[in-house]
Formats: structure tokens, C-alpha cells, sequence
């Protein structure tokens, strides 16, 4: 039994009493409400700066006839409506089957470049994953072609793959002996897609070695363990264990190879020059700047510029739809 030396009058009801408030200066509350908004400014200027106004005003462009007749005044260009987009579309004509061409030999291209891509990631990233003497200088070794500038490693394939002076034709003809002669043009006529493609994959593989390097290093080594005292080979680990456990990471890595991959244009232009692209290698980002700065017709290269946003939204939207519904099977 407890008891209190106060009067019954003079007692406190603890139960009702609320805890005091502590407030700041009245300003400092509109302040931190308007910080995030202050903070992310900046960036969203410059998303509109870079990406939206460009982007726009391209899509303006693709409803006028802006020719070399009418660049120093926009304006002045006549009305087009959908004349440009029908004859981008129209496969019957010059134009058309050259867009079409075109598209075809960037699929193929991006599907080699993102398999194969993918394929020598992965195969670096499991055969790193298991400490060892050097694992540490592999991997540096393997980031290089990431971490090299661009058009410097790019250039440096320019000149490996020169007919006559050229280090793969000297490897190919005068040590390993596999051609008779002189050695074959690679950065002209249908050797040059080999060309483009061995050289977008030595860039683009490190980035799928580094993801799913990291990828696997949320993996469990006891489930591997487990694996394998109940008798699972190395394959059948990789394939019930591996694979499943980084599917989060191929999901979003295969996404951006394919959209990098197929918007590539750095790797032919520098390759090949700006004028002097082989038709076995005519990527579709480069035939459209060819169709806009080479021919002066910047109303139908930039047609050809919207067409290939939409076809990359629906691919995108189909892709995440696919893997979604996956995921949620799963």
C-alpha cells in the first residue's frame, strides 16, 4: 500500500498531464520544409537543360522540313506533319530500306555484344569469387578497359586493326600464320561489324563483370557448402544457386547494356570517321546522324530520332513487365 503526504486536494492526476512540447525558432520549420526542395533544384534544372528541352525540341523538329535551306532561321521552315515520319517508315523507298538495314544490323549487334557481354561478366565474376594468391591484380586487370578513357581505347583498336601496320593482322598473318599473304581490311567491307563488335564488347564486358561481381558477394558461402556435401557440381551450383540469387542484378544490368548498346554511337564514329562507315557496320545511331549532319535533312533524321525512343520505350516497358510478373511468380 503506498501512501502520499500531500492532501487529497493539492494531489497531482499524472494519467491527463501531457509532455511538453519542445519547439524551435517559428522560422526553422519552414526552412528544413523547403531544404529538400532547395537541394533537388539543381538537378532537376539540369535534367530539363540536358535531357527535356533537347528531347523536345527534337521531336519539334521531326513535324518541320529543316533543311540546310532553312537553319539559320527555324522558324521559316514550312509544316511537315507526319511526311518525314512516313518516309523514314516506308521500306519501298531509299530511305526507308536504309532505316530498315539499318535496324536490323543494330539488333544483331546488340544481341552479340549484350550475350557475349554478359557471358564473359559472369565467367569472370565466378571464377573471382573464391579468394586466391592475385585475385586482387585480376580483377584490376579486368577493369581496365572500364576505367580507360573512351576514345582512347577506341582509337588504340583504330590502329590495332590496320590492314598493313596493324598488331591483329601481324599476330594473324606473320605469327600465327591463319592467313596467306597480306591480312584482311578490317575496318572496311563486311569485316568491319567483326570489327565494331569485338570492340563494343571489350568495353562494355567489365561493366558486367563488376556488377555481377558485386552481385555475388551477397550470396552465402554456406549455401555453396551446403551445395555441395549434398553432391552438386560446379554447374549445377552455378545454375540453382548463383544464377536465382543475382537475378535482381541481371534483371537491371541487362536493361542498361541493352539501351547502351543499342544507342551506341561513339564506338563506330571513332572506329570508322564520321563520313567513312562501312554499310555492314551502319549502326542505326550513326545512320541517323549521317541522315541529319551529312545529307542536311534534319527533319527526317530527327523522325528517325523519335522512332527509335519509342521502339526502346516499348521494349523497355515489355522487358520490365516480363520480369516483374516473373518476379512475382516467383
Amino acid at each position: 500500500m503506498s501512501t502520499s503526504i500531500l492532501p487529497e486536494s493539492e494531489r497531482i492526476d499524472l494519467t491527463h498531464t501531457k509532455a511538453p512540447t519542445i519547439s524551435g525558432p517559428p522560422g526553422r520549420k519552414r526552412k528544413s520544409h523547403w531544404l529538400p526542395y532547395a537541394l533537388v533544384a539543381p538537378a532537376i534544372l539540369f535534367e530539363l537543360l540536358i535531357h527535356i528541352v533537347p528531347m523536345l525540341t527534337g521531336i519539334w523538329i521531326s513535324f518541320i522540313q529543316l533543311t540546310k535551306y532553312f537553319i539559320a532561321n527555324w522558324g521559316a521552315a514550312p509544316f511537315a506533319g507526319l511526311h518525314n515520319y512516313s518516309v523514314v517508315v516506308d521500306f519501298d523507298q531509299a530511305i526507308g530500306k536504309g532505316v530498315l538495314n539499318s535496324f536490323l544490323i543494330t539488333c544483331g549487334f546488340t544481341v552479340l555484344v549484350v550475350g557475349l557481354s554478359w557471358t564473359f561478366g559472369m565467367a569472370a565474376a565466378v571464377a573471382l569469387q573464391k579468394p586466391f594468391a592475385g585475385r586482387g591484380l585480376f580483377r584490376t586487370l579486368f577493369l581496365v578497359p572500364y576505367a580507360l578513357p573512351m576514345y582512347a581505347g577506341i582509337i588504340t583498336w583504330k590502329f590495332m586493326f590496320q590492314r598493313d601496320s596493324g598488331a591483329i593482322n601481324h599476330i594473324l598473318v606473320d605469327q600465327l600464320h591463319l592467313f596467306n599473304g597480306t591480312g584482311p581490311f578490317w575496318l572496311i567491307g563486311s569485316n568491319a561489324f567483326v570489327s565494331v563488335v569485338v570492340v563494343a564488347i571489350w568495353k562494355t564486358w567489365p561493366f558486367a563483370f563488376l556488377m555481377l561481381m558485386a552481385g555475388l558477394q551477397s550470396v552465402p558461402h554456406d549455401v555453396y557448402e551446403a551445395a555441395s556435401v549434398d553432391g552438386a557440381k560446379a554447374f549445377r551450383q552455378w545454375r540453382s544457386i548463383t544464377l536465382p540469387m543475382v537475378r535482381p542484378v541481371n534483371v537491371t544490368l541487362v536493361l542498361v547494356m541493352f539501351l547502351w548498346t543499342f544507342n551506341d554511337f561513339n564506338t563506330p564514329f571513332v572506329l570508322f570517321g564520321s563520313t567513312a562507315q562501312p554499310p555492314a557496320a551502319d549502326l542505326l545511331s550513326f545512320h541517323i546522324y549521317n541522315a541529319s549532319f551529312i545529307t542536311w535533312n534534319f527533319g527526317s533524321g530527327a523522325a528517325m530520332s523519335v522512332l527509335l525512343l519509342i521502339f526502346l520505350l516499348i521494349v523497355t516497358g515489355i522487358y520490365l513487365a516480363v520480369t516483374n510478373r516473373r518476379s512475382v511468380r516467383a
